[in-house]
Parts: C-alpha cells; structure tokens; sequence
C-alpha cells in the first residue's frame, strides 16, 4: 500500500483539486497563450472558489474556443449572449466582456511585438519568488504593482488579490506549504 504524498492543506481531497496541485498549481508556467487563459479564468473567479472555476474549465475552453485570444478578440454581441446563455460557465456579462477586452489587449501586445510570457515574467526577471512555506499572503506589494500594470493596459478583474492568485497558479511565486511534496 503507497503512502499518499504530503500536500498543501488547501488541495483537500477532491480528485480534480488534488490533481491540479500536483500537476499544475505553482508549476512555472511560459506559454504565453495559457498565462493569459489562465489570467482570464482568474478573473472569473473573483467571489467564487477555484474548484468551481476548475469544474467548468473544459466548458470554459470550449466557448471560449480554446481562449484563442486572436478569435476572442473578435467576439461580439451574439457571442455575448451566446456566452450569458452557457449554464456551462459563469454567466457575467462583465466577466465575459473583460475577457473578450483582455483578448483585443493581449492581441494588440502581440501586435507591437510584446510577448506575454516575456511580459508576465519580466517582474521578477524571469525568476521564481519562493514563498515562506508557512503563510500564503492574498496579496503583496509585487501583486499590486503587476495589478496597476495589468489595469493601466486595460485588463478587468485584475486586482492585487486575483493577481497573486494568478502568480501562484503559474508559477510565478512558489507558496506550496512546508512539507508539502512540490515545494
């Protein structure tokens, strides 16, 4: 019988949380296309918990066709309403146009030949911030800093505390708590 590895308490015991700690939770993330998705999908977390936005992350890729930013970009009315009538994700219209919004912006980086992986990861010169292992901040003055960038480009739903969410999910702080067997 194979002992079970130590995790970080917040990964519970739910199969998909469990299995989002261990295979992608903190892991260093640099596909410029999946650190927006997963900028986006932050964002529509805001209020609600992870795993629900984790449970309807497959219906999320799908009617966001594949959060292909160059195909979001060009989303309009009928995929707004198209998008609220989806019980398979979270029904905001603000939420939803922030994401079609950040698509044109991510577009538009592209465009004057900014890449977003380079960008996400020029705040800590492209190396990992390893978090203390005993306390998990819901912000800190890096993530505020990112945020009033994030905000002055014109990302929606970007604060300080999505942000360091996001930070954590992609790798850009390691908090995986003392012990745990991914830190």
């Amino acid at each position: 019988m194979s002992k079970e590895p130590k995790r970080c308490a917040w990964a519970g015991s739910d199969p998909l949380y469990t299995a989002y700690h261990d295979a992608e939770w903190g892991v260093p993330l640099h596909d410029s296309r999946m650190l927006w998705e997963q900028l986006m999908l932050e964002g529509f977390q805001a209020g609600l918990s992870w795993i629900t936005i984790l449970r309807k992350r497959e219906n999320f890729r799908q009617a966001f066709k594949g959060f292909d930013p160059a195909r979001v970009a060009r989303f309009g009315e009928r995929d707004i309403a198209r998008l609220l009538d989806d019980a398979g994700i979270i029904r905001s219209r603000a939420k939803i146009e922030a994401t079609i919004n950040g698509a044109r912006i991510y577009e538009a980086m592209r465009e004057r030949g900014e890449d977003f992986d380079a960008y996400c990861w020029s705040f800590t010169d492209g190396k990992v911030i390893r978090g203390d292992g005993r306390s998990v901040p819901a912000q800190t003055p890096l993530s505020v800093t990112i945020s009033k960038d994030l905000k002055k480009r014109g990302f929606k739903f970007v604060g300080p505390t999505i942000t360091y969410a996001w930070m954590q999910a992609v790798g850009i702080v390691d908090d995986h708590a003392l012990g745990c067997f991914r830190r």
